[in-house]
């Protein structure tokens, strides 16, 4: 197998690729970027990169050689630090305990509304349409997400919390097999965000899912309990 990379130096994906021998071939080299390229953004394309463990963003960038016309490409993404948030680690705080029997979780429901209100409070930076189309056209492939157990194809999932009524916060990601990678949320109240987050992990534990990917480490994430990981390690438990 032969790899292809941009005159800058990045790995560029293609369709005709085995996208799992490439994630094999940048561990063995030792690809040190955090970005892939790829220029395809067809629904089964894109989510046999989910499939192969990647977090797959997107940007719109200037074509100097097309007299500065704009183009979208997408950012596979294999982090180099993988944050995971293990069942039993789950961390919740005192402070944060009372406010989870005000709010509800509703797996799966809101899908476009969490998506497009993801794409209004975050901007489309990474979430650029053809990206956004792309998964949702995968969602409408897949159908709705099994309630008892995870589903066997790369499925787009959302997480709705609601107090009173009101859907207050929530989050979108991919399952792939017994793993779901989040991928962007929000909330509209305090404390709202966490709880979100909390329930989901629970949700995912109750249905035998393997773990919560968080993608890249933050502060509130390790708060939760989430230990990082090499590209090495989350490959191999991704896989298992």
């Amino acid at each position: 197998m032969y790899l292809h990379y941009t005159s800058t130096g990045y790995l560029l994906i293609s369709p005709e690729d085995d996208i799992h021998r490439i994630v094999d071939a940048m561990l063995a080299t030792g690809y040190n970027r955090e970005f892939c390229i790829a220029l395809d953004f067809s629904p089964s394309f894109v989510a046999r990169l989910m499939e192969a463990g990647f977090l797959v963003m997107s940007a719109e960038v200037l074509d100097e050689e097309d007299g500065g016309e704009s183009a979208f490409v997408l950012l596979p993404k294999l982090h180099l630090v993988r944050s995971v948030l293990f069942f039993e680690n789950l961390h919740v705080k005192r402070s944060i305990r009372r406010f989870l029997p005000r709010y509800e979780l509703r797996p799966g429901a809101d899908f476009d509304r969490i998506l497009d209100r993801c794409v209004h409070v975050h901007g489309s930076d990474w979430l650029t349409p053809p990206l956004v189309e792309s998964i949702r056209k995968i969602r409408e492939n897949a159908g709705p997400m099994p309630v008892c157990s995870p589903p066997e194809a790369v499925r787009p999932v959302s997480f709705a919390l609601y107090r009173e009524g009101k859907l207050v916060a929530g989050e979108f990601g991919a399952v792939a097999g017994r793993v779901y990678t989040s991928y962007s949320g929000f909330y509209d109240e305090n404390n709202a965000g966490t709880v979100q987050l909390i329930l989901t992990t629970r949700y995912l534990q109750e249905r035998n899912f393997a773990f919560f990917d968080l993608g890249m480490p933050l502060d509130y994430k390790t708060d939760l309990g989430a230990v990082d990981i090499s590209p090495e390690v989350f490959v191999a438990l991704f896989r298992a």
